[in-house]
């Protein structure tokens, strides 16, 4: 048994007509704390449209190898289909590090979603993520409205603040006191 709170997989969308892209994860007691949490760490300063948070033990994760060797499960009849949204990796170099949602397939189970989505994929991805769609939970307006990009505040760069100058200055007038 551990004590440490759920993961969470974190994908925000920059924009309204952005993709929901992967940028980490959160653990939480629950799935809204979830949302709350990825807001304090991934929305803070750049721009936020959406959060989503999807529990990551519901995630199931393959490479296109594995798809490629892995057996079609045999057809259960009693299982009832549901969506599942689907995420990809396009490469697997370093530099390219985000998994991008992709949309949803109706399937049975994650690893048939997972098959699906890659056969109908063009390009063919590296690495697939599925997950129940009904488990992703995402910010409403609000909360994603409440961390907008502070647009107005003017930033400064280190060397604007003049620290070297004033730490001589200081140290000039303390040695000038010590001599006196």
């Amino acid at each position: 048994m551990t004590d440490q709170w759920p993961r969470y997989e974190v994908f925000k969308q920059d924009r309204p007509d952005g993709p929901h892209r992967n940028v980490g994860s959160v653990h939480a007691p629950d799935a809204e704390l979830a949302v709350l949490n990825a807001r304090d760490v991934f929305a803070r300063r750049p721009a936020c449209h959406s959060l989503w948070v999807i529990p990551a033990e519901a995630i199931m994760a393959r490479t296109a190898e594995e798809l490629a060797t892995e057996s079609e499960e045999p057809a259960d009849g009693e299982v009832r289909s549901q969506q599942y949204s689907v995420f990809s990796k396009q490469s697997q170099r370093q530099t390219m590090t985000y998994v991008d949602y992709m949309g949803q397939v109706e399937a049975r189970s994650a690893a048939e979603a997972l098959r699906l989505a890659a056969r109908a994929a063009d390009p063919p991805a590296a690495v697939w993520w599925a997950a129940p769609t009904a488990a992703i939970v995402r910010s409403d307006e609000e909360v994603a409205a409440g961390f907008e990009a502070a647009t107005s505040k003017r930033f400064r760069l280190p060397n604007q603040y003049h620290t070297v100058f004033t730490m001589r200055q200081l140290r000039r007038a303390q040695d000038e006191e010590e001599a006196e």
